[in-house]
């Protein structure tokens, strides 16, 4: 695990690395466009800092031009130090072990301060929306200086800053802090349980002293681990005045292990190795069961076509005489523009951008731009993707309404612009105030949250309209194999089990059981301290759960079809979107059988947001299940002869 087993004793956490997370880049020589100084905003050439978002419930903005402007992750170069030369710690976080968003600011409880005050460091924006406030600390661990017993500060502790300290330690409370980008944890103290007659005691002990571990090769710093002494507490049970003195020792080592291999350490804190030959074992098991059924699917529906296919030919040779039935009999409903045109051509062209997205975030996390400690790099990713993909969403959503008879384009781009980022924006306003009330640091400071709408405004907005506005002057036109009758059919009386509910929860069925053993990894990663950095995997799982929606998708179509129900637009859509519905049943199991997460912040962070999650993924596969269905329609209907 990332962090060690949560018993309410002693720990020892040996924890520490990130790769460095600046590179230097060339820096913007001109403000030319609006556009490019706003994605570089996002890549941290622009910091948003906040301050103090905790300390008052307010946030003071910062936006300005960070000295290391033309840097995005720092090179080995900027890791390198002298014999006694300063290395940055920074304390960053303390929070429930248990909460992985309930994060407050490390001086929220009364820890030593530096002399001379403290100081925030600035932050680019993934650091700022995963509730980083880095601020220095009173520690001094020079390279190679080894400490014995450092007194770090003397405070007497009144009944105020004892009740805090005793919550946390009650509500398991961990703190992290980086040492040279390589991020460490401890925990506050620890609960014994003392037996007396009647009922036990619970008494609460606060950790005095750490001790740091640190190994070097050569000028730079490869590892650091952290432990607290259990013989040196102070037990806090009690309201009374306590005089405590905060201590620290350091010991440093050489060691042989290369500065670019020192990211390998903690990749090992994920599921490697251990659960490896397992979590591989699991998804080929589940993948090749999957794929046999879909495989079986197919089979099945293609000697059915083929049957339809010689039977609907050999009719047309003979001129039957019957009346024609099955799917053939609706080809001039089955082309008819389905209702709400304008939402549904929104819908395709979101879930198109939205899987636009997703294909280039695969790609970065394939080529290793993310690795353990640094996920901020995974939300500022999103967010750029996001905002250069819009055109995406404007050009098919509007191409889609023109071809569909559409007039009202503007309102249509409006409702593409709006479709996922409405939601989006009602979900974290809630939330947003939510931790603003707990005072946390997953509270976005004010300069961030400007940023934010800054590049919504002028980045993404515009570049919806953009594609709205080609996509409504492409030439291309919807041709359909079959002509449209003026008045539609009136579809027959079906069974309850052929209504929309009960064909999305047989479409989504199948394409759930082949990505819920990665949803667990995946849950304890985002949601957990674990860290998640097999990447080939996950990729496998999402090709496959688009193959299957897409197949599922078709079947479910066919069938819808050959009842004579030609409203197969918007089914298709539902039938394959309806995955996201699955996962979202998936949260309440792990929120409640796999996790010990609790509290209302907690709670309505993990169900506000992995909402949002799902329905991101219903608009995204809803897209996959509408274009296979689309294509098989217009296979089926090319094939035999119709006026």
């Amino acid at each position: 695990d990332a962090l060690p087993p949560t018993s309410r004793h002693t720990r020892d956490i040996s924890e520490g690395s990130r790769v460095a997370n600046r590179r230097s880049k060339m820096a913007p020589r001109s403000a030319s466009t609006t556009a490019l100084a706003l994605v570089l905003a996002l890549l941290g050439v622009i910091s948003p800092q906040g301050v103090d978002a905790t300390a008052t419930g307010t946030t003071k903005p910062e936006i300005r031009l960070s000295d290391r402007a033309a840097r995005h992750l720092l090179s080995a170069y900027d890791h390198t130090y002298k014999l006694r030369e300063t290395v940055p710690l920074y304390a960053n976080k303390v929070g429930p072990f248990h909460n992985p968003s309930e994060t407050y600011q490390y001086y929220d409880l009364p820890f030593c301060e530096p002399v001379d005050g403290k100081v925030s460091k600035r932050e680019d924006l993934g650091e700022v929306l995963q509730g980083d406030r880095m601020s220095s600390t009173p520690y001094s661990v020079p390279f190679r200086v080894d400490r014995d017993d450092e007194s770090l500060c003397h405070r007497t502790l009144g009944a105020k800053d004892l009740k805090r300290f005793r919550k946390s330690v009650k509500d398991d409370y961990y703190f992290q802090m980086y040492y040279d980008d390589l991020p460490i944890w401890g925990f506050i103290g620890k609960i014994e349980k003392i037996l007396k007659p009647g009922a036990p005691e619970m008494r609460y002990y606060l950790f005095t002293h750490v001790h740091f571990d640190v190994a070097y090769n050569g000028d730079r710093v490869i590892e650091i681990n952290v432990s607290t002494d259990p013989l040196r507490t102070v037990d806090i049970t009690d309201d009374h005045d306590v005089d405590v003195e905060f201590s620290y020792s350091v010991k440093w080592k050489e060691t042989h292990i290369p500065f670019d291999r020192r990211m390998e350490k903690y990749s090992r804190y994920s599921f490697l190795p251990q659960h490896l030959e397992i979590h591989w074992f699991s998804i080929v098991n589940s993948c090749v069961t999957v794929l046999l059924l879909t495989g079986f699917l197919a089979t099945i529906l293609m000697r059915v076509l083929k049957n339809d296919f010689l039977k609907y030919t050999r009719d047309d040779d003979a001129a039957e005489e019957a009346e024609e039935t099955g799917w053939k009999y609706i080809h001039g409903d089955v082309f008819r523009f389905p209702r709400h045109v304008s939402l549904f051509c929104a819908c395709i062209g979101t879930g198109t951008q939205l899987f636009a997205m997703v294909l280039f975030v695969f790609v970065l996390a394939l080529v290793g731009v993310f690795y353990p400690y640094n996920r901020g790099a995974l939300l500022t990713a999103c967010i750029v993707l996001y905002a250069l993909t819009a055109g995406i969403a404007g050009y098919v959503a509007a191409n889609n309404y023109r071809q569909m008879g559409g007039e009202n384009w503007v309102r249509n781009v409006l409702l593409t612009g709006f479709l996922f980022c409405g939601p989006m924006f009602i979900v974290f306003s809630f939330l947003n105030t939510v931790a603003i009330a707990y005072r946390s640091t997953a509270a976005l400071p004010f300069g961030t949250i400007c940023v934010i709408i800054i590049i919504w405004a002028l980045v993404t907005f515009p570049l919806t309209v953009l594609g709205g506005i080609a996509g409504k002057n492409a030439k291309g036109e919807f041709n359909a194999p079959c002509r449209t009758t003026k008045y539609p059919r009136e579809i027959p009386q079906l069974p309850w089990y052929r209504s929309t509910v009960p064909q999305m929860v047989m479409a989504g069925f199948l394409p759930f059981s082949a990505i819920y053993i990665e949803l667990y990894y995946i849950f304890a990663s985002v949601w957990g301290h674990k860290v998640y950095t097999i990447y080939s995997i996950l990729f496998i799982v999402f090709i496959i759960l688009v193959i299957v929606t897409a197949f599922i998708t078709i079947a479910l179509t066919y069938f819808q079809l050959a009842v004579e129900d030609h409203e197969w637009w918007w089914r298709a859509v539902l039938c394959g979107g309806s995955t996201g519905c699955f996962i979202y049943g998936y949260c309440f199991y792990y929120y409640f059988h796999r996790s010990d997460m609790s509290g209302f912040m907690q709670t309505s962070f993990f169900f506000g947001y992995m909402g949002t999650i799902c329905y991101g993924f219903f608009l995204m596969l809803g897209n996959i299940g509408f274009r296979a269905s689309k294509l098989f329609v217009m296979h089926i209907y090319k094939a035999i002869k119709c006026e």
